[in-house]
């Protein structure tokens, strides 16, 4: 049986539909060793993020996933300008809810209905909400999705539409996700949470996998806009695995983008904090990234280190001229996207380095 470990004192779980934290407030992974990777096994499956489904950890004979799955993954992987060859975007808005928060949700509803649970509690900031609603809904499982009031017109239509219930929190990202925490040990039901819960990462290091595929190998660097980290860590997981499998040679360089009003990441990196101490939100047009104590903080910050990578932080009008650019160029992305565009635009690139930018929502998904 599949077994969590808490990533602060050590002590593992056993996977059950309600735990999603250990006792010490520590947050979990799964406990695994790094997967043997055949990569002729991959024809095997759709083209999708399921065709890395030997990589993940379900039973080898379940087909649980195919009654979950809408096709998400393959996203494109696109030269963003033919003067800059090296550069690449790749179009993760292409995806079932216009995010690249499907490839977690499509994983851990699938986990989910493994379980047979019969409904789920999720936060978001609106992107995560949404995948969450749409893979519940294809599970039949209800649903409750707990939103700021403030949240984008748009994505809470997008939540409504899928038939989850809509729990609109006055307040910060934070006290919404305090709030969610507390109906799910009320109600005792499945936290479908893109931070807390490991399988949702499971689903984003596909992206590393894709990557790979399409590059023929791996890229020099990745830029990577980051909030709770869930696109950050399951791309380092993802090329881990394949350096371990020894299919690439080393680990691509993760840049880490977050917007200046709301950066503790970048202000733990500048003074070299092992974690980072919780700030006050000065309010930012990324609302998707807009996250003032991110739980797996710890992890992100070793993540950058280990890579030799770093933190690049935005202002407010940078975002909004780089979502001007990209549009330009014929990518209509949601104003969280451009931040990572903006942060590439900062980075001081070497010749001939070969980089990926993620566009990871949709442009009609803004306010």
């Amino acid at each position: 049986m599949k077994q969590f470990i808490c990533n602060n004192c050590g002590n593992k779980h056993d996977i059950t539909p309600t735990i999603w934290k250990c006792e010490c407030g520590g947050v979990l992974n799964i406990v695994k060793d790094t997967p043997k990777i055949d990569v002729a096994d991959w024809r095997n499956y759709p083209n999708s993020l399921w065709r890395y489904y030997e990589t993940m950890p379900f039973a080898k004979d379940s087909k649980i996933w195919e009654s979950v799955t809408m096709g998400e993954g393959q996203s494109p992987l696109i030269v963003l300008d033919p003067l800059e060859p090296n550069t690449y975007v790749k179009v993760d808005y292409m995806m079932p809810t216009l995010s690249f928060k499907d490839r977690g949700a499509a994983v851990l509803m699938t986990k989910a209905k493994e379980l047979g649970v019969s409904k789920v509690i999720a936060d978001s900031s609106g992107n995560a909400g949404t995948a969450i609603a749409a893979y519940a809904a294809r599970c039949n499982i209800a649903c409750d999705i707990y939103l700021s009031d403030e949240t984008s017109p748009k994505k809470i239509a997008q939540v409504k539409a899928h038939g989850a219930t809509i729990k609109e929190i006055r307040g910060t990202r934070e006290d919404i996700a305090a709030a969610a925490q507390r109906a799910v040990e009320e109600e005792n039901v499945f936290y479908a949470s893109h931070v807390y819960n490991p399988y949702f990462y499971e689903g984003t290091k596909t992206y590393a996998y894709e990557v790979f595929e399409q590059l023929k190998g791996a890229p020099d660097t990745l830029i990577i806009p980051v909030g709770n980290g869930t696109l950050l860590l399951g791309a380092y997981y993802g090329f881990k695995e394949l350096l371990e499998n020894g299919l690439i040679e080393r680990m691509p360089k993760v840049i880490a983008i977050q917007a200046a009003n709301c950066a503790p990441l970048v202000n733990a990196y500048k003074h070299g904090e092992v974690t980072a101490k919780p700030i006050t939100n000065e309010g930012t047009l990324a609302e998707g990234i807009a996250i003032a104590a991110p739980a797996r903080s710890k992890q992100i910050l070793e993540a950058v280190q280990e890579t030799n990578g770093t933190f690049i932080d935005i202002q407010e009008d940078e975002i909004l001229s780089a979502r001007e650019k990209l549009s330009d160029k014929g990518f209509y992305v949601e104003v969280t996207s451009a931040v990572n565009y903006a942060g590439y635009l900062k980075y001081e690139k070497g010749q001939d380095e070969k980089i990926i930018i993620p566009l990871c929502g949709a442009g009609i998904k803004s306010k």
